[in-house]
C-alpha cells in the first residue's frame, strides 16, 4: 500500500460519523498532499491514546504542533508526488502563466522533483532548473528519477544549508511551493533570494491553508518579503493554498 493510500486510510479511520467524510475528505488531500498524515500515523502508532488528527501530544504532554513547520522526511516522498497530487495541483497548469522556454528557473525545497521535471520540460534546451533543497535524499531521488533522460543536462541540483539557499546564479523565476513556512528566518530568506532573481523576475509563493499557514502567518510572511524589496501581488487560485507573486521592487 502506499503511503497516500495509507493516509487516506489513516484518516477514514478517524471519521465517525459517514455524513461528515465529504467535509472531511479536503482536509485529508491537504494534509496528505504536505506530508503529514504519515507523520502523524507513525506518531499515533507510538503513542496511541495521544494523538488526533491535527494535533499529537507526547506522553510527556509536550505539543507538537510545531511538527507542522518542520521540513517532511525523506521516507515521505512518495506523498509529495503521486497522481492524487497531481490531480489537485497540476504542475503544467501552474507553472504554464510564468515559464517560457530559455528561462533559468530556481525551484527551492524542490523535494522529489514534484516541480522540477515539468519546468525542466518547458524551458526547453535553451534553459535550465536550479533544483534546491535541505535533504540530500531528495536530491538523490530526483536524481534518480532523471537519469538518463534529457531532463539531466537541464537540472542543476544544490544542497541547501538550514540558513543559505546557496544558490549565487541569477535566475527569472523563483517557485517556493508549500515551503516558506518551513524556514526559520523568513526575512533573511527573501533578503537572499531577492539578490540572485533578475530585474524583472518573478517569485511565485504559494503555502498551504488549514492546519499549516494561517490567513495573519500568511499576511505576516508577505510583509517580510516586503521589508526585503519585495513587491507582492495577487497569486494563482489554487485548492488550500495561499498565493502571492513577488517582483523586485
Amino acid at each position: 500500500m502506499s503511503i497516500d493510500e495509507r493516509g487516506f486510510q489513516f484518516f477514514a479511520q478517524q471519521i465517525t460519523n459517514p455524513d461528515d467524510l465529504p467535509a472531511a475528505l479536503p482536509l485529508a488531500i491537504s494534509e496528505m498532499v504536505a506530508g503529514n498524515i504519515g507523520r502523524e500515523k507513525e506518531a499515533r502508532k507510538d503513542h496511541p491514546r495521544t494523538c488526533q488528527p491535527g494535533r499529537c501530544i507526547s506522553l510527556q504532554g509536550e505539543e507538537m504542533d510545531s511538527e507542522r513547520n518542520r521540513v517532511c522526511p525523506v521516507e515521505l516522498a512518495n506523498s509529495l508526488d503521486n497522481r492524487i497530487r497531481r490531480w489537485l495541483q497540476n504542475p503544467q497548469k501552474i507553472l504554464a502563466p510564468y515559464i517560457r522556454e530559455g528561462m533559468t528557473v530556481l525551484d527551492i525545497g524542490c523535494g522529489p522533483g514534484f516541480f522540477s521535471v515539468e519546468i525542466a520540460k518547458r524551458v526547453g534546451k535553451s534553459g535550465r532548473v536550479i533544483s534546491a533543497d535541505l535533504q540530500s535524499g531528495m536530491l538523490e531521488k530526483l536524481r534518480n528519477k532523471i537519469k538518463g533522460t534529457e531532463l539531466e543536462d537541464r537540472i542543476k541540483l544544490v544542497k541547501c544549508d538550514k540558513d543559505k539557499v546557496n544558490v549565487v546564479d541569477k535566475v527569472d523565476l523563483i517557485l517556493a511551493f508549500f515551503m516558506v513556512h518551513e524556514v526559520p528566518d523568513k526575512g533573511a530568506f527573501f533578503l537572499e533570494l531577492k539578490n540572485i532573481l533578475n530585474e524583472n523576475g518573478l517569485f511565485l509563493l504559494i503555502e498551504p491553508k488549514l492546519f499549516h499557514v494561517s490567513e495573519k502567518a500568511f499576511r505576516e510572511t508577505t510583509v517580510l518579503a516586503e521589508g526585503a524589496g519585495f513587491k507582492i501581488y495577487q497569486g494563482p487560485k489554487l485548492p488550500f493554498s495561499w498565493s502571492a507573486v513577488l517582483r523586485n521592487a
